[in-house]
């Protein structure tokens, strides 16, 4: 009698295979609760940062992201504006995280807080999809800044001198001419690309920036990354983590990069309304804790490293124009500069309105050589003395001849303002403005 024949055995990625094709793979849970733009899931477990997909039964869809738990329920907040949410609407997992479609081919372009063409244009092809759950370079990856940024305004670049890879803080109140200093910056600087984060801007000015405080000169090398004021707080955050993401492909790619984020401030109130939305104490102000903690993991994306570099320009909303309270204060130490924008001076019609004696670029004395910092300094000491003595010289009460210093100083006011005052459209490379200011110093 014959053996009989071992049966063949089927192949295990044969057996996985099937498996595969008999799972559906989509992860879906239901709407439970809606407390404003705070959805509460039931039946769906997915880690904090997920993206979701809710389906309304009037059939919209729209994005929303994990921020958190009750019990164990995930607490979604709204991405997409969504009229019609209702208790028992399906809820489906999308990824892990956002993703991205990142490149060259973004510059030039207008897209929102996922990275969604606003201009009316598809997105090239050329583009690759990148999750942006990033970090930052490390400490010892980042080389020394010894390079000058040059920004084409005077008052920066002769006694603020920033570097390449730095990052700085521009303080102001509302309507203290933020938007046009960073319209200036985008347009003037030496750089490769430029990208532009308007995070919590009214809906009017996003064109009006693009048209009259760009130009055609200014957008031919940027990319802007809008999140109106309307929208909700998520898509504001989201708008400046995905402004910092392009900035970073563009600086792997070996570009030397300007970050311009109008305003981070607004970034830091949205992340507020997350915070408490998902029961998080307020402290200062009624800032709760994630604030002062996601604001490092921010600015820290950006600066210098072996391949490229990030010089990043965070305008900061002062709130009732105190420099003192709190975003503000938690950022002059987070940063490696600021620039205080004075309302007085731009009521005068000193343009743009630095403030250059309350301004500081941290990296100034490692950047510019010994006789251009003596001039800078001279500049200072003759400002900082009229500023002393202003009232004495504005009442009259000062006579010429009784202080050979102060004489000095209020000949060369004139001189100084016209060096400190620049038109929007004006640029003034490096080279003249070191050599104006050591004219000036003498």
């Amino acid at each position: 009698m014959k053996n009989a024949p071992f049966p063949e055995l089927v192949k295990a990625d044969d057996y996985r295979q099937t498996i595969r094709n008999s799972i559906d793979g989509r992860v879906v849970g239901s709407v439970h609760a809606i407390v404003g733009n705070r959805v509460e899931v039931r039946g769906l477990s997915v880690p904090v940062g997920s993206i979701c997909t809710i389906h309304t039964r009037s059939g919209q869809k729209g994005a929303a992201k994990v921020i958190g738990f009750r019990d164990d329920s995930p607490i979604l907040a709204v991405m997409d504006e969504l009229s019609a949410l209702s208790s028992g609407d399906p809820v489906e997992l999308q990824s892990h995280s956002v993703n991205l479609r990142l490149g060259e081919g973004l510059i030039g372009r207008v897209v929102d807080a996922l990275g969604r063409p606003l201009d009316g244009r598809p997105l090239p092809a050329s583009l690759t999809s990148t999750s942006i759950n990033m970090e930052p370079p490390a400490s010892l990856d980042r080389p020394p800044i010894e390079t000058v940024f040059e920004t084409g305004i005077r008052s920066i670049d002769g006694l603020l001198t920033c570097g390449l890879g730095q990052r700085l803080g521009i303080f102001a109140g509302a309507g203290g001419g933020k938007s046009t200093l960073m319209g200036m910056l985008a347009k003037n600087s030496k750089a490769d690309a430029v990208v532009i984060g308007l995070i919590g801007e009214r809906g009017r000015e996003v064109r009006e920036f693009i048209e009259h405080t760009l130009g055609k000169k200014g957008m031919a090398r940027s990319t802007l990354v809008v999140s109106t004021n309307d929208q909700p707080a998520t898509m504001r955050i989201q708008a400046a983590w995905t402004a910092t993401a392009i900035a970073t492909a563009l600086r792997d790619q070996g570009k030397n990069v300007v970050l311009l984020m109008d305003s981070i401030t607004r970034f830091a109130t949205a992340q507020r309304e997350i915070g408490l939305a998902v029961g998080e104490p307020p402290t200062t102000r009624g800032y709760p804790p994630s604030v002062f903690s996601t604001l490092p993991k921010l600015v820290e994306q950006s600066g210098r490293t072996e391949r490229g570099s990030i010089t990043a320009f965070y305008a900061v909303l002062v709130d009732g124009d105190d420099n003192n309270e709190p975003i503000s204060d938690n950022l002059r130490g987070l940063l490696d500069g600021h620039f205080f924008l004075s309302r007085k001076l731009g009521s005068e019609g000193h343009w743009p309105a630095i403030d250059v004696l309350e301004s500081l670029s941290r990296l100034q004395t490692k950047l510019i050589p010994a006789n251009s910092l003596a001039a800078a300094t001279q500049l200072r000491k003759w400002l900082a003395n009229y500023r002393t003595n202003e009232d004495l010289i504005n009442i009259g009460a000062y006579r010429a001849g009784t202080n050979p210093e102060l004489d000095k100083t209020i000949e060369m006011q004139p001189m100084l303002k016209q060096f400190l005052t620049q038109k929007s459209n004006e640029v003034s490379p490096l080279a003249i403005t070191m050599k104006a200011m050591q004219t000036l110093a003498g």
